[in-house]
């Protein structure tokens, strides 16, 4: 029996062993996979549709080759291949019948392309070397653009790479099982051997007894008794080794390649941008990378007063105040400059949900100022209207505001977005188109204008900074040779109307404040202050002079159904011309 024991042991011995062994030699499964496809036809442009990078889950790894490639990026396949509009391309999708690439030609209106570098549609981009060899990880609806020079071909040879799981988890267990078993087999034979050398001894011969005289015996009838020992049982037994051995092999954790994920790729350009769903413009991860870009632009522009710079990225009534201001501060370096535009963190990130151009983002960022020798420190929070004019421009600052303290607003999340509505629209408490204009007669008429009650008084700091009080005190201060008037007049920015989760709506206004001074007797002059003579070239006036200034107004303006107020969240202002009459 107890040889019995050591065989059965050396066979688990040997089946674990062997198994741990094979796992980790001819058995291993391959450490990754490559999927490989040659561009027959030449375009400017190539780009890889999501569901092929993600025929295996793992990090996809791009490599471009072929041609020079100074250029890759990835961003949202709708966004990808607005980019590439009319132009010829190659589109690398997944065959669903074969598990490999294929690299098909879609002939265009246009055979060359812009600069794809720095446009604000890419979630990451890679230039030069870095263009060739990359590794990425994005879902399906993203996908990969790469080009030349744009005239050149692009890479025509594109192989994507994944990394496999092939750990065997296993082995050690299997292996450890086996030198237990090994173990085991060897002390087994010890032990029998040990016991057989001790009952194969010499033995005495028992003395005889008398013979007892002969009982009667009773025939039993014979019945055929299993006996659970024996050399039926070894057989039996041995039997069952091979289906221990088979089941070990099953249960070790044998891994091979998986088999690609076949996913539908994307279709034509055309169709894939009718047929996809709205989805936000932006994420907050590409916001902050965009507000990182600009600010580093408009900081550029405020030092070196380079107007073509800043109309890089600001348009609308943000831009003019920052023209006028440049126009300023090269007169009087003295003078304070326009609202900064920084890169802090995003606050707020609520873009519109659309697949088609413009699209528009509202954002709130937060600026901590630390404590200096004559400061304290300070955290300000700095609103801004953002348009893209196409899927090739920039996302340009059209507003950009300082927040009012302690406001409350809500929007929904950056993964949903939000609509942008018409500003003759009747669904709030007063058209979004009016409501610069309103707001302006409140700021000359206080409680006598007619929209008074529509907005909230609380908390609106501008308006006790240029409102009725503060315009009285500078008429009072003029000579009795001098007159003073005040108009109001809507500006030329875009009424920018985005809904919020309450069904009210956020509402970006430009109001223009112009104020006339003139002398009321003969011979009389007026003098110009610092900003209106360094942007009018004038000090003084005998005939008078006109300046405006630029109100940047935001506002949370309710549904008409609500008893809520309209709210001034956020305002901006700035001299945007000044001159003689």
């Amino acid at each position: 029996m107890r040889f019995v024991l050591a065989i059965i042991c050396f066979i688990i011995a040997v089946g674990t062993l062997g198994t741990g062994i094979a796992e980790r030699t001819f058995l291993a499964s391959p450490s990754q996979v490559t999927l490989h496809t040659v561009s027959r036809a030449a375009a400017p442009v190539v780009v890889i549709d999501g569901a092929a990078l993600n025929s295996y889950k793992q990090t996809q790894k791009v490599k471009l080759s072929g041609s020079t490639t100074t250029f890759a990026a990835y961003g949202r396949t709708s966004d990808v291949l607005a980019w590439v509009g009319d132009a010829t391309y190659n589109e690398v999708t997944l065959n669903t019948k074969t598990g490999q690439l294929q690299s098909q030609l879609h002939s265009g209106k246009t055979s060359t392309v812009p600069n794809p570098a720095g446009s604000d549609l890419w979630l990451q981009q890679f230039v030069f070397g870095q263009a060739n060899n990359f590794s990425i990880k994005i879902p399906e609806d993203m996908s990969v653009i790469a080009v030349s020079n744009g005239t050149m071909p692009a890479p025509s040879d594109i192989s994507v790479t994944w990394p496999l799981d092939n750990s065997t988890p296993w082995v050690v267990p299997l292996i450890l099982t086996g030198a237990v078993a090994l173990v085991v087999t060897l002390i087994m034979l010890l032990i029998a051997f040990y016991h057989q050398r001790r009952t194969s001894g010499p033995r005495r011969s028992p003395p005889r007894m008398p013979k007892l005289p002969r009982q009667p015996r009773l025939r039993q009838q014979r019945k055929e008794i299993a006996s659970s020992k024996g050399r039926r049982s070894i057989r039996s037994f041995a039997a069952l080794v091979p289906t221990v051995g088979v089941s070990l092999l099953l249960l070790s954790g044998c891994s091979v390649a998986p088999p690609p994920t076949v996913a539908t790729p994307t279709s034509t350009p055309s169709a894939a941008l009718s047929a996809a769903s709205k989805t936000p413009a932006v994420t907050t991860v590409q916001l902050q990378q965009i507000m990182k870009s600009i600010s580093a632009i408009v900081k550029i522009s405020d030092v070196k007063f380079d107007d073509q710079l800043v109309k890089t990225r600001m348009a609308g009534p943000a831009l003019a105040d920052r023209l006028a201001n440049y126009t300023i501060r090269q007169a009087n370096p003295s003078l304070p400059a326009s609202i900064a535009i920084p890169a802090g963190e995003v606050q707020v990130n609520l873009p519109q949900a659309s697949n088609t151009w413009p699209r528009t983002v509202f954002t709130v960022l937060l600026t901590k100022a630390e404590a200096t020798k004559t400061t304290k420190a300070s955290t300000t929070y700095t609103a801004l209207m953002l348009i893209q004019d196409n899927p090739r421009a920039n996302y340009k600052i059209n507003y950009a505001m300082t927040l009012e303290p302690n406001i409350k607003f809500a929007v929904a999340p950056a993964k949903v977005g939000t609509a942008r509505l018409n500003p003759d629209t009747g669904l709030f408490k007063l058209q979004p188109a009016a409501v610069a204009l309103a707001y302006g007669d409140i700021l000359d008429k206080d409680t006598a204008a007619q929209s008074y009650n529509l907005f909230e008084s609380k908390g609106d700091t501008f308006r006790t900074q240029v409102g009725v009080a503060s315009k009285k005190a500078a008429i009072a201060a003029l000579p009795a040779t001098a007159s003073l008037s005040y108009t109001n007049s809507n500006g030329s920015g875009q009424v920018i109307v985005l809904a919020t989760t309450d069904s009210g709506a956020i509402v970006a206004v430009d109001l223009n404040e112009t104020e006339t001074v003139k002398p009321v007797q003969a011979g009389a002059a007026v003098s110009a202050p610092g900003a209106i003579q360094a942007l009018s070239g004038k000090a003084t006036s005998t005939t008078g002079l006109v300046a405006t200034y630029g109100d940047q107004l935001l506002f949370y303006v309710p549904a008409a159904s609500k008893s809520s107020k309209i709210i001034l969240l956020g305002y901006g202002q700035g001299l945007i011309s000044a001159k003689e009459l």
